[in-house]
């Protein structure tokens, strides 16, 4: 069995009770980069693994900020209007109550609005990662991200990067792939977010896992769990930055079927 990652910020399972859906077994979302429109306001979403996911984000901020979040200072603009839309949201979602200097979270925790902190400050109020792109020439930039749920990467090796040099190690974004997503981006209209859902198999429950490029994950031997993150691409109106959200759902495999985990287990090889 593959040695876990284990982080003694986590020290047991963080479990969704199912996966809202199985993008290994949609023809739709199987084949990359399996894109699909967000219906109505659904580019957050809170689900019932919220409070423990919750508290492990105000542990890693609390413990591990400059590890978790960065902002370049061009990024600033689009930060504080993805924190405006945000509150928004928030204002409209249940569990919710937010006064000009505080928003209290559904699971009783009060979170101080701190405006000169846009990204910190998100952090602890939505369960997904915001990670911020910006057009630069041809290509989108990674400009800023609270990121306290990475798999596999790193957010300060990645920050200042292009899609294409972000995604170098991953063997099937060829350049027809990265044609593609770049035209994808273009073509984000504010009004209409977009999702995507990714797939694997650990079994490790851990949710923090950076890593820098060339250090492999280890590969699961028993396929414990299935991690999934459902990804969402939104353009900004203002600053036309486009948000890339990644809400994580681990589960136990014996949440599906053997027929489905079978089919994960080869599409993921």
């Amino acid at each position: 069995m593959a040695k876990p990652t284990r982080d003694i910020l986590q020290t047991g399972p963080i479990l969704q009770d199912r996966l809202p859906h199985l993008p290994w077994l949609d023809p739709r979302t199987r084949r990359l980069p399996g894109i699909l429109p967000v219906e109505g306001q659904d580019w957050l979403r809170q689900d019932e693994a919220y409070g423990p996911q919750m508290a492990l984000r105000d542990r890693l901020i609390a413990a591990r900020a400059s590890a978790v979040h960065a902002l370049l200072p061009e990024a600033r603009p689009a930060a504080d209007e993805l924190y405006a839309t945000t509150l928004d949201w928030l204002r409209a979602a249940p569990g919710f109550t937010l006064t000009d200097s505080s928003a209290t979270r559904p699971d009783g925790i009060t979170v101080p609005l701190d405006p000169a902190q846009p990204l910190l400050t998100l952090g602890r109020l939505v369960q997904e990662d915001l990670c911020l792109m910006q057009q630069d020439g041809a290509e989108y930039r990674l400009t800023g991200a609270i990121l306290c749920f990475p798999a596999s990467w790193s957010l300060s090796q990645k920050l200042g990067r292009p899609l294409t040099g972000i995604h170098d190690p991953v063997p099937v974004y060829d350049a027809d792939l990265a044609k593609r997503v770049a035209r994808l981006f273009d073509a984000i209209r504010p009004d209409q977010p977009l999702w995507r859902m990714n797939y694997l198999t650990y079994d490790d429950f851990t949710l923090h896992q950076p890593r820098v490029e060339g250090e492999r994950r280890p590969q699961p031997s028993d396929h414990v769990f299935i991690r999934c993150e459902r990804q969402c691409l939104l353009r900004l109106p203002v600053t036309r930055a486009v948000v890339f959200t990644i809400h994580n759902y681990v589960v136990d495999a014996a949440t599906v079927s053997a027929e489905e985990l079978a089919a994960l287990r080869e599409a993921v090889h």
